[in-house]
């Protein structure tokens, strides 16, 4: 604090902070810096890497079907495949992604999804693709009787899914005995 008594007086070009006011302020101001980078650098919450994840997934499956759409274009295929790893990535964490694709039971599966990638990146579109699909329905295998199920409860395409000729094969993909 700074107080001025009757006798002292501030003369033009005089500091009124005293060596101790200054060296406060300068931890303050140092305090305050630190904070407002910390804040800055901090990584992002749990929800933004999820979607951010969700955005990169989205369109590595957009890339996907356009670059098969386009006959087989090479490098909308890499495109995707990189942005739907990546947003894989992203959705359930780098260490859980390891952890699923590098399974000792999944390695067959991994090996023909990842050697895909690797394929359609090399030139070879269609190759990659045919490996990529087959590696990842041996991956993803144990999600489709959820996928099912959900799909079966929206109005329109549950009735669609629920038609004679469709539904024996809707439920021949809806068993699995493999757990993920």
């Amino acid at each position: 604090m700074i107080s001025l008594t009757d006798s002292q007086t501030l003369l033009p070009g005089s500091c009124c902070f005293s060596p101790g006011d200054l060296l406060l302020s300068c931890i303050a101001l140092w305090d305050f810096s630190v904070f407002v980078i910390g804040q800055i650098l901090q990584t992002p919450p749990l929800f933004m890497c999820t979607e951010i994840g969700m955005g990169l997934t989205g369109f590595g499956v957009f890339f996907l079907f356009f670059g098969m759409i386009l006959f087989f274009d090479k490098a909308l295929l890499a495109i995707g495949n990189i942005l739907f790893v990546a947003g894989l990535s992203f959705v359930i964490g780098l260490e859980r992604t390891f952890r699923f694709f590098f399974q000792k039971h999944k390695m067959k599966a991994t090996s023909f999804f990842l050697g895909g990638v690797l394929v359609v990146l090399i030139g070879w579109p269609i190759v990659g693709v045919v490996l990529e699909i087959y590696g990842f329905f041996l991956l993803f295998r144990g999600f489709f009787p959820v996928v099912v199920g959900f799909i079966r409860r929206i109005p329109v395409l549950g009735s669609i899914l629920n038609l004679p000729f469709i539904s024996a094969y809707v439920d021949k993909a809806g068993e699995s005995n493999t757990m993920v």
